[in-house]
């Protein structure tokens, strides 16, 4: 089409151009002069150009080829248009979704290993390490071979350490759940004391591990068992408890009493029955081996007492707890 139009153009420019010349006398009528001659040339070819069918079948072909690859495109930037505005948003919200689910994963994550770091803290791990240490010492002695060690050894030995890690981290857990201004000052990083746990959560865990602890002493059907759990309530509440009569911490002759009487004579005594009689399933024997723990564990249970109120003179001191160590001053 533009090669056609080009044509036209030239041929209408030659032909204008070669019939401008000045005409003296004006034509007279009939008389065909050679401009009007060229006109009709001209004419004529355009009529041809536009009018002979094979080049109009010519132009419509390439005008319906055009016009197809116009609709196309439109159809194609339509398409594209729609799907950027279904998929790209669905896309986006899909990431978005996906990164805030990763971020609530990562939080819940954090949150936990915050809040068993927090417990960790909360159960004074260092008694506890002391608790299964002498538990299963104490458990050993009734062996009087290896072939002791049986299956049913290491059950009897679980059913003994469980319900007493429970009832070590309810006495713990007491103690500082009525000793947070202490603490404060003491052992700021305890999580009652930094503000961690509240009093509520304190309160809660407490009391859940004190009733799954006589639980399991009920249920493991061992008198020397329960009776050592029972003891250890009694006298870990005493210790603590502000009521009258009662924190006996206030005392630093009736806390070592308390720490004694568990660590060296209800632990040794009631564990080592526990085993002997209702795990290994012997008459009950005090060996002498027994006696020498009870009597050992009597004199490292005052160092227990002595030791561990050096570090926390300022604080019993300003609260009125006359531990030896506030007594007789930290050096002494």
């Amino acid at each position: 089409c533009e090669r056609e139009r080009e044509r036209e153009s030239a041929m209408l420019h030659t032909y204008a151009c070669s019939c401008l010349s000045p005409l003296t006398n004006p034509p007279e009528q009939g008389f065909v002069t050679p401009l009007q001659v060229q006109v009709k040339q001209i004419q004529s070819v355009r009529d041809r150009c536009h009018c002979k069918k094979p080049f109009r079948c010519c132009c419509r072909r390439f005008l319906t080829s055009a016009d197809t690859i116009r609709n196309s495109e439109s159809k194609t930037t339509r398409k594209c248009k729609l799907l950027r505005r279904c998929i790209l948003p669905a896309k986006l919200e899909s990431e978005y979704a996906s990164n805030s689910k990763d971020d609530h994963l990562t939080a819940f994550q954090s949150g936990l290993c915050k809040l068993l770091n927090a417990f960790y803290r909360f159960s004074r791990p260092h008694t506890v390490i002391g608790t299964v240490i002498g538990i299963t010492s104490i458990s050993l002695l009734p062996l009087e071979s290896i072939s002791d060690l049986s299956l049913a050894f290491f059950v009897g030995l679980l059913k003994a350490l469980i319900p007493s890690i429970l009832m070590n981290i309810y006495v713990v857990g007491l103690n500082q759940l009525f000793d947070i201004e202490i603490d404060k000052v003491n052992k700021p990083n305890l999580p009652l004391a930094s503000g961690e746990f509240s009093m509520g959560f304190g309160i809660t865990i407490v009391s859940t591990f004190l009733l799954m602890s006589f639980a399991m002493g009920i249920m493991f059907q061992s008198p020397p068992l329960f009776s050592a759990l029972l003891v250890s309530f009694l006298l870990g509440s005493a210790y603590s408890v502000e009521l009258p009569l009662l924190r006996w911490k206030r005392n630093a002759f009736l806390a070592a009493t308390c720490i004694l009487i568990v660590r060296a004579i209800v632990v040794q005594l009631a564990f080592f029955v526990h085993i002997q009689k209702y795990v290994l399933g012997r008459p009950m024997v005090f060996t002498r081996s027994l006696v020498f723990a009870v009597a050992f564990m009597c004199l490292f249970s005052t160092v227990i007492a002595l030791f561990k109120d050096i570090p926390d003179v300022d604080g019993d001191r300003d609260f009125g707890i006359q531990s030896f160590t506030v007594s007789l001053g930290q050096e002494r």
